[in-house]
């Protein structure tokens, strides 16, 4: 029953409406791709392609961004203590995008009032953060919260997200019932 309950909120959210589930045009709005960092390099390293190795995440060798797109990539491949890793040798840690991916891995290790947290202190810094707002509504989804999940999904299209990853992965969990890897 609840499942068919989820699918009519999906339904109902999509206005039956295939749109939402268009390419998007910025590709850095899709799930990353896996690279050695997550299928070959342990936990506290990442693959750096100079040296064609798996090097120390905390070397000079990698910017925050490379640190920050290890962290995503081993969130997306359900590494979460080798994403915190990567996380924790980021040196602006008051960045959206790193404190959405800490509210991420708050929510998968099932303590909400933290990750919650993490998503408003993201939010009140960029409250245009669709990713922010995609996982957020996750949450709220999975504790049973279809409205703030809907709420959520209505602020990412009003800020120009239809159509885009942040956008279809909600949508995705929304219609998996809140059941996803993401």
């Amino acid at each position: 029953m609840e499942t068919r309950g989820a699918s009519l909120v999906v339904l109902i959210v999509l206005g039956l409406n295939g749109a939402a589930f268009a390419v998007p045009s910025d590709t850095e709005d899709l799930p990353p791709k896996p690279t050695q960092t997550s299928t070959e390099c342990p936990d506290g390293k990442a693959w750096d392609k100079e040296s064609n190795r798996c090097t120390d995440i905390k070397s000079d060798l990698f910017d925050d961004n490379d640190r920050f797109l290890a962290a995503r990539e081993l969130a997306y491949a359900g590494r979460l203590t080798a994403s915190a890793q990567a996380l924790d040798s980021i040196r602006e840690q008051d960045r959206p995008r790193v404190l959405t991916y800490r509210g991420f891995l708050a929510r998968k290790a099932g303590d909400w009032p933290e990750a919650e947290k993490y998503y408003l202190a993201a939010l009140s810094v960029d409250p245009d953060s669709l990713m922010t707002r995609s996982y957020m509504g996750m949450g709220l989804f999975e504790r049973g919260d279809k409205a703030g999940a809907i709420g959520q999904l209505r602020e990412i299209r009003a800020r120009g997200g239809r159509g885009g990853w942040p956008e279809r992965a909600l949508l995705m969990a929304m219609r998996a019932g809140g059941k996803t890897s993401y």
